[in-house]
């Protein structure tokens, strides 16, 4: 029921006011009469028990005395009354409420009481709330205004989310001025319930919308806001501006990991990984979103500027290097055409000064030559008011001419005079953003690539790299032990543990706990050798001069073991001094590197990479991504450093496939193992042909230790791999097979099974004949959100492991049912393949928790019909052709 009821909000036909009034200074009155006033074209009833009457309307004492049903009530009363008034709703049968009253948990303890009983209210009888605290919502196109705001909202095709009611009702005053439309615009106040998951959810499929704006203050369920947000970012661009970017309190972190992933960056990291394009200002939010669904998206970062002045094409272009991107390299085809066109004194080379005196013809003549270079990836036209081309001229020749080409084209008219304001909506209304700068318009066209770079992240098929999957007991024991004897983080040896259990190459490490020992284990590995200190207390050894390099003789070890133990015990008096780690020196040169992961208090576990080593920290160069991670996540996290451009630039790049390999596999120990708070290798050398981990720490959960340790529940931020479906099966035939979850690595070996279907089966499965399946089709199919969508495919066990089948289960908004199909290879069928997917497909919708499984199936594809009735699904028509299979699982 929840996008149901979602849908009652945003398009009711009934609403009900509570708290409506005669007064003018009352908020209950100025939604009432904004509702009544605006053209809105359901019924609005005032609901007031002291008022029979309300601004000439009969007003009803409680909501259950209304005579017709309720889709939305906006509660606009004390806070002391809000659960109550909501216990009414719900008993009334109200599909949702919008609560403006403010005063509850922000108040203290007796406010914190109140949402507690509203938000018992709201889970017992399935309303949905916005609120509260909000400032209402807003449908311009049907003129529902649920709201005390003044402001009228023009229609348009943004939907609008804001966390501050305040800035709300700003940002309505800047696009009435702007002239910027809206599909919907809802505050969703201190959020209650319905949440910017749900809202980005059901403006990512609702027809009216085109993007999504979001001002964001926090985010309470970092894994379902960016499960909707990569849902929808696919199809609809999400522009998202974040407050709050600096920590005024950060507290001491205990590894070099801790210290590197700030609230902030793992903020902007989540957002990159969902598809979401941050901007910095709230005009940069609404420039972009228009942008966006206006114009086509860049495909890559090389602009051509085209003015009649030069200074602000300079100004454009030191914006456009200062943000990463690049002036376009123009063809020697079009320069030879440009100088034919153009005075002799005139600016060839990008950008291209046309001078004052430019004619509209000038202006087209130059455009039409620029639009068709191969090398350009979008366009930018800056004009200032001068010489003899008017704006209104200049901007219908824009108009006519941006229809020639599929890159973007945006403008920058500068002057606020009437007739650069009435060019500018003729551009607008034509699809072309205009804008009064020229750094606004570079930074639009930046943002807009940006989202290009989103999108290439979401779509593009990651190599398959070696998982490992080793035993946990031995691993798990560790923690366990730790935990035990009071430790907060492992020692080093127990750390490397984890890392070779994983495959991840780590130097050879050994425990001495005598000066004596020392020597033995010295003179194993052979000099020189590395002397750390080994203390249950002591995280940062280096920190205390407990890591001594070069140790080349015994005497060096004997003299330099009792070196150490002082420290140790010179650096607190209750410091365990439990020995020393021995290490071979590594001579090879290389680069040293971070590997870390800490958990995030919104999102969950972290990956971080970067440069490491004792200046780990002073450099601060690192990138923050979630596992699980492919090879293309981990691709781009390291691109994403300056010590990868700096390699790539000296001569000695780094070796970027081993360094992938380790960081899928370490995104896979910080999976299997959520009772890890924090982890770091520091550092990783790596050189052009290896790779070794030369120190590591681990830093333990004990608040999930205390809970339990085995409890395994998948809290990380993008939901993990569903491993438990992977398992061998053998066929009638004797034939063995393997079920394993589809991952995005599987896309060409799924093409290739999809191509080997016969028509008729691609005609059972798709319900038409498709013959070639396009990437982005592909990825929709292999890689899959598992909270969202499951599928599992089965493939055989020879060299190269071709797929033969497949079942899928869609989870339908709001997560109650879900949609399957299944697929068998024509080679295959009457063998019980199918059988064993219908089996699994059960138990996925039960682990789901949907109420219903369904699917389509042509009413001629009688053996999958026939299989559905043996397995209990109720089968009936939908139409001519089609026959809708259910069973219910709840």
């Amino acid at each position: 029921m929840g996008i149901e009821n979602l849908n009652r909000i945003f398009n009711p036909k009934r609403i009900a006011v509570i708290g409506a009034s005669d007064r003018d200074d009352s908020i209950g009155a100025k939604i009432f009469s904004n509702l009544t006033g605006a053209g809105y074209k359901g019924e609005v009833f005032p609901v007031n028990p002291f008022r029979r009457t309300v601004q000439g309307i009969t007003a009803y004492p409680s909501v259950s005395k209304i005579p017709s049903e309720i889709d939305l009530a906006v509660i606009a009363t004390p806070a002391h009354t809000v659960p109550q008034v909501a216990e009414e709703c719900g008993k009334a049968g109200v599909a949702g409420v919008i609560i403006i009253s403010a005063g509850l948990k922000e108040t203290g303890d007796n406010g914190a009481s109140l949402e507690k009983q509203l938000l018992e209210h709201q889970k017992k009888y399935g309303i949905r709330v916005i609120g509260p605290n909000s400032l209402g919502v807003i449908r311009p196109k049907s003129n529902l205004y649920a709201t005390f705001a003044d402001k009228q909202a023009i229609p348009g095709k943004i939907a609008f989310i804001s966390q501050s009611a305040a800035l709300c009702a700003s940002a309505l005053d800047w696009a009435s001025e702007a002239q910027v439309g809206f599909s919907a615009v809802v505050s969703t106040g201190s959020i209650l319930d319905v949440d910017l998951g749900d809202l980005i959810d059901y403006f990512g499929i609702e027809a009216q919308t085109r993007s999504i704006v979001l001002y964001v203050e926090s985010i309470k369920d970092g894994r379902k806001f960016m499960s909707a947000a990569r849902c929808s970012a696919r199809t609809k661009p999400i522009v998202l501006v974040k407050a709050g970017r600096f920590k005024e309190s950060i507290e001491a972190a205990l590894s070099h990991s801790g210290s590197l992933g700030g609230e902030d960056s793992v903020y902007s990291a989540a957002f990159k990984r969902a598809g979401i394009v941050r901007v910095e200002a709230i005009r940069d939010l609404f420039n972009c979103a228009e942008a966006l669904a206006m114009q086509p998206n860049p495909t890559g970062s090389n602009l051509t500027i085209i003015t009649n002045a030069g200074g602000p094409a300079i100004m454009a272009t030191d914006h456009l290097i200062a943000r990463d991107g690049k002036l376009a390299e123009l063809s020697n085809e079009t320069v030879q055409a440009l100088k034919s066109v153009l005075p002799s004194y005139c600016s060839i080379a990008n950008p291209i000064d046309i001078y004052e005196e430019a004619t509209p013809k000038r202006f087209k003549n130059v455009m039409e030559l620029c639009l068709k270079d191969p090398n350009s990836n979008g366009f930018l036209v800056i004009y200032t008011h001068q010489g003899a081309t008017k704006p209104v001229d200049l901007a219908n020749v824009i108009v006519e001419l941006a229809k020639q080409t599929r890159k973007p084209v945006i403008t920058a008219l500068m002057s606020e005079d009437e007739s650069c304001w009435k060019a500018r909506r003729i551009l607008q209304k034509n699809g072309i953003p205009s804008f009064t700068s020229p750094e606004e318009a570079v930074s639009t066209f930046m943002y807009m690539y940006n989202y290009t770079q989103s999108l290439e992240l979401l779509y593009q098929t990651p190599e398959s790299l070696p998982v490992e999957h080793p035993d946990s007991t031995l691993l798990r024991g560790l923690l366990r032990q730790a935990f035990r004897e009071g430790r907060k983080f492992l020692s080093l040896p127990e750390s490397m543990c984890f890392l070779e259990a994983y495959k991840i190459p780590t130097v050879k490490t050994l425990v001495a706990r005598t000066p004596e020992e020392a020597i033995a284990a010295s003179s194993k590995i052979g000099y020189p050798v590395v002397l750390k200190a080994l203390s249950p207390q002591v995280s940062h050894k280096s920190k205390i001069g407990g890591v001594i390099l070069n140790v080349c003789s015994k005497w060096e070890t004997k003299s330099l073991f009792g070196e150490i133990a002082d420290r140790v015990k010179n650096y607190n008096n209750t410091v365990e001094f439990q020995g020393v780690t021995i290490q071979p020196m590594i001579r090879e040169k290389g680069y040293e590197l971070i590997v870390g992961s800490k958990k995030d208090d919104q999102f969950g576990s972290t990956i971080i990479f970067g440069t490491g080593g004792a200046a780990a920290e002073l450099f601060k160069d690192v990138c923050i991504g979630f596992p699980p991670l492919n090879q293309t996540l981990a691709r781009r996290l390291i691109e994403d450093t300056a010590i990868y451009k700096h390699a790539s630039s000296s001569g000695r790049p780094l070796n970027v496939a081993l360094i992938e390999e380790i960081l899928v596999k370490f995104s896979q120990l910080v999976t299997d193992f959520p009772e890890i708070k924090e982890i770091d290798i520091n550092p990783l050398i790596v050189n052009e042909d290896n790779a070794v981990a030369v120190d590591a720490r681990i830093i333990i959960d004990w608040g999930r230790m205390m809970r339990e340790v085995a409890d395994h529940q998948d809290k990380s931020l993008i939901a993990s791999y569903p491993k438990k479906y992977v398992a061998a099966r053998r066929l009638k035939s004797g034939t063995k097979v393997l079920l394993h979850p589809v991952k995005a690595e599987d896309e060409k070996r799924f093409n290739e099974f999809l191509k080997s279907l016969s028509p008729e089966s691609m005609h059972f499965r798709f319900f038409e004949i498709i013959k070639e399946m396009s990437h982005e089709m592909l990825t929709r199919y292999c890689n899959l959100d598992y909270d969202r969508e499951i599928a599992v495919v089965a493939e055989l066990n020879d060299v190269n492991k071709p797929i033969i089948g497949a079942v899928r289960l869609i989870l339908d908004p709001g997560g109650k049912s879900g949609e399957f199909a299944v697929l068998v290879g024509d080679e295959l069928q009457g063998l019980g393949l199918g059988s064993k997917l219908m089996d699994l497909l059960v138990e996925i919708g039960k682990d789901m928790r949907v109420d219903k499984i369904y699917g389509y199936v042509s009413a001629n594809n009688y053996k999958m019909l026939q299989l559905c009735k043996k397995k209990g699904f109720k089968v009936e028509t939908f139409d001519e052709e089609t026959t809708r299979t259910s069973l219910f699982l709840q």
